[in-house]
């Protein structure tokens, strides 16, 4: 499971609309890129309608293709819910899981010898969270993945946790990397960006 949710994620921003659009997918990735100044507001705004949008079509088109699978008590939508060890733990473990991601991808896309794998590491994290890190929180880090599934499961209980500590993860992430580097902003906001597609964000000083 999470080999192949590690590949979907590197296959997507691999892909020609991945690099289109930065490979987010993820909404409190764009918010912290926000927070960090390489997004416009109304920018950010559509990437946020366009995740969460995604991710509920995403389940529905899932739900029609394999019928009655997804609702299947085992598989329950895929949603994701605290582990027995109940709210505070999952809380601590997605803002935890979700501040490792963020830095990771500062860092990597930021530095000329990393950044050609940044999405490498990027599908790596997940993969591993997946693995690891699912038994305690059911491994989110996105708000917009967790409300697709919990719309059509009609599974709300938790969702707080999972709207909350992964952007709170992530702007500290953004807040530590900015503090390293004495202030010196990133890049660029795309997780794969060297490639010739058109970029809406705002450049600035090439990775060192």
């Amino acid at each position: 499971m999470g080999l192949a949710m590690g590949a979907a994620a590197f296959g997507i921003v691999m892909s020609p609309w991945g690099k289109r659009s930065g490979g987010h997918l993820n909404p409190a990735i764009t918010f912290a890129f926000y927070l960090l100044k390489k997004l416009e507001s109304w920018d950010a705004r559509f990437y946020v309608v366009a995740q969460f949008l995604g991710s509920t079509i995403g389940v529905a088109v899932a739900r029609y293709v394999l019928r009655g699978a997804l609702s299947d008590h085992s598989v329950d939508y895929a949603v994701t819910a605290p582990g027995v060890y109940g709210n505070t733990v999952a809380f601590v473990a997605e803002l935890a899981i979700s501040f490792v991601l963020m830095i990771t991808i500062l860092y990597t896309t930021n530095h000329k010898t990393f950044a050609p794998y940044a999405v490498h590491a990027n599908g790596a994290l997940l993969a591993m969270y997946y693995t690891f890190e699912a038994p305690l929180s059911g491994m989110s880090t996105n708000p917009a993945r967790t409300f697709g599934s919990a719309f059509h499961a009609r599974y709300w209980h938790g969702l707080w946790i999972y709207f909350i500590a992964p952007p709170i993860g992530m702007m500290i992430a953004g807040e530590v990397f900015l503090r390293l580097r004495k202030g010196a902003v990133p890049f660029c906001a795309k997780l794969h960006h060297a490639n010739n597609e058109i970029c809406i964000f705002h450049h600035s000083q090439q990775e060192v």
